[in-house]
């Protein structure tokens, strides 16, 4: 128990990312404090993949690995620079991806701003967006909840995100 809130990662059959007893794989992760969280959160999510993929046999790329950690630090940075109160920060396989979710206390959606090469900063939404397989911004009873999902292994067409191109 971590401030009321149970943490743990639960065992798995690999080839649907739910534990032998019905439950997921996943990892619940109350950051609070000051910004070491966001580092932090970064090796729990390193740790979490690796252990999904020495523990339950599911492969994941180092591509994976990279852009996972590069997503949590983007959102929780934004979600302890924007919004008071407490951070949670999730981790699930679902299939084959991997669900970054994090909620904070703050209702105001955030909005991906137009790219632009001569902004200094502000670009973390819009490389969150860039190498997401699939991205979700939701309004929660209390805060929000925005929820990235990364593709475990590499698009063999080489495609960051393992999107298709349509």
């Amino acid at each position: 128990m971590y401030g009321g809130v149970k943490v743990e990662l639960v065992k798995a059959v690999p080839e649907s990312g739910v534990a032998r007893g019905g439950d997921p794989i996943q990892d619940i992760v109350p950051l609070d404090g000051d910004g070491s969280v966001i580092a932090q959160a970064r090796h729990r999510a390193a740790d979490f993949l690796g252990r999904v993929q020495a523990e339950h046999g599911l492969p994941v790329s180092a591509r994976a690995m990279d852009l996972t950690q590069l997503v949590v630090s983007e959102l929780v940075t934004n979600a302890r620079k924007y919004a008071p109160g407490p951070v949670l920060m999730e981790l699930r396989i679902s299939g084959s991806v991997v669900e970054v979710g994090v909620w904070d206390s703050d209702p105001v959606l955030p909005v991906a701003r137009a790219a632009d090469v001569g902004r200094v900063g502000q670009h973390g939404l819009e490389i969150v967006m860039a190498v997401a397989q699939g991205f979700e911004v939701k309004r929660e009873p209390v805060g929000k909840r925005i929820t990235v999902r990364i593709a475990l292994l590499d698009d063999p067409g080489g495609n960051v995100s393992g999107r298709h191109p349509e």
